[in-house]
């Protein structure tokens, strides 16, 4: 539910906070060994990529999504880590408690960045830096993390000081200065601006954030049409007036990748929708939810973005996921264009216990053949309720050797097509 604390008419006080590193970061407290390492969590395989780099394997040049092949390349005395999502949420959940002890109005973004609006905290807690200082002491305490923090009036600009001093960063942007503090930056710190759109920018004299503050909204309008236009106008003065989401029971679950580089093959982009789709199905599982709808969200650079969706039968399965997300990917794609963002998610969430879920229709034999075939088709269809059972038993093995030994522990061989 959109959430806008103001006080009296005075500005809002946002918070971002982010951990630093955080996968990372907990690798490296819960392994000494690796203190001041390069470490990379995710692998190095063709079709793997990394979920996050320490500090000292960023300096090499590897980021999140980038492909681990790449990240070999550029950092071949990386330490490559598997991921353990189970520690991190568990680590997410403290420290989402930290947050709670401020404000509940908390927007998370994922499991290591979330925003917090503390307007209406300010009389109890003090201003905003006062607040980010106890937080940042907080999740220390309670966790041995570092976040950063950025405190502004709105969620742009907060978001953009918090990334400004990392590692273990405090950026307070007074109200009234958001302006002259977004001025001197470059075009890359605007969202959405990559490099095809700061090429596009540079070609009309934009270089930086400060020369699109220099245009008027229809200028910019008009050079870069409506949507755009508009966008780098609000964000660059930073108008950005756009509320809190409180944090509710999920509607929705679902993961979404932007890519370092962008993919241009249907072989790595079915490999990318497969992970997603196992990440999906992982958490409907965990969270005792089945999906009613497969959402897929897909984003060609520099702002072409396409959402498709289609009801199903309540599922939490990676398969049906990956089927159903595939079917929408080809009606969605044409397999020419670059991809630059992919996302999947379940929505419409039914408990898993509820009569619908338990009771959901099955895809029955398409061809009632007769003859040998036609009775091995029926005997599969009167199997149903058997081979059900089997499939989540075995989902459920799936999952606790993955909380046991890491996300990479188990793979499926060779299914890049449903």
């Amino acid at each position: 539910m959109p959430y806008d604390r103001r006080v009296a008419g005075c500005p809002r006080t946002i918070l971002h906070a982010d951990m630093d590193a955080f996968y990372a970061a907990v690798e490296q407290r819960d392994r000494p060994e690796l203190r001041g390492r390069p470490v990379i969590v995710g692998g190095d395989g063709p079709r793997q990529v990394v979920s996050t780099a320490s500090y000292e394997a960023r300096r090499f040049g590897v980021c999140s999504a980038m492909p681990g092949r790449r990240a070999r390349q550029l950092c071949p005395d990386g330490i490559f880590v598997v991921p353990r999502m189970a520690v991190y949420a568990r680590i997410s959940a403290q420290i989402h408690g930290v947050f709670e002890q401020f404000t509940d109005a908390i927007e998370p973004l994922s499991l290591d960045e979330a925003f917090l609006d503390v307007t209406g905290s300010r009389a109890l807690f003090g201003d905003g830096r006062t607040i980010a200082e106890r937080i940042r002491r907080e999740v220390r305490e309670r966790t041995g993390l570092s976040v950063s923090v950025g405190v502004a009036t709105s969620k742009f600009v907060a978001k953009v000081a918090s990334d400004l001093r990392k590692p273990d960063g405090l950026v307070v942007v007074e109200p009234g200065a958001e302006k002259a503090f977004l001025a001197g930056l470059p075009l890359s710190r605007l969202w959405g601006v990559g490099p095809k759109t700061r090429a596009r920018l540079e070609r009309s004299g934009l270089r930086t954030i400060a020369d699109v503050q220099s245009r008027t909204r229809e200028q910019l309008c008009s050079a870069f049409g409506d949507h755009l236009g508009e966008h780098l106008f609000v964000l660059a003065n930073g108008l950005d007036e756009r509320p809190v989401e409180r944090s509710r029971a999920a509607k929705s679950i679902g993961h979404e990748m932007t890519f370092a580089e962008d993919l241009h093959t249907a072989e790595a982009v079915r490999e990318l929708l497969l992970r997603l789709s196992e990440m999906v199905g992982r958490r409907l599982r965990r969270a005792g939810r089945r999906a009613s709808v497969v959402r897929l969200k897909l984003r060609h650079p520099p702002f072409a973005t396409l959402h498709r969706q289609r009801k199903v039968a309540p599922t939490a399965d990676d398969l049906e996921l990956y089927r159903v997300g595939c079917e929408l990917l080809a009606e969605a794609w044409d397999g020419r264009r670059p991809v630059r963002l992919l996302g999947v998610t379940g929505a419409e969430l039914i408990a898993a216990d509820a009569p619908a879920a338990r009771d959901r229709p099955r895809q029955l034999c398409l061809f009632h053949a007769s003859g040998e075939a036609g009775e091995r088709a029926g005997e599969r269809d009167r199997a149903g309720t058997a081979t059900d059972s089997q499939r989540e038993r075995l989902l459920r093995a799936i999952d606790a050797i993955r909380d046991r030994h890491g996300e990479h522990a188990v793979h499926r061989g060779g299914r890049r097509r449903p």
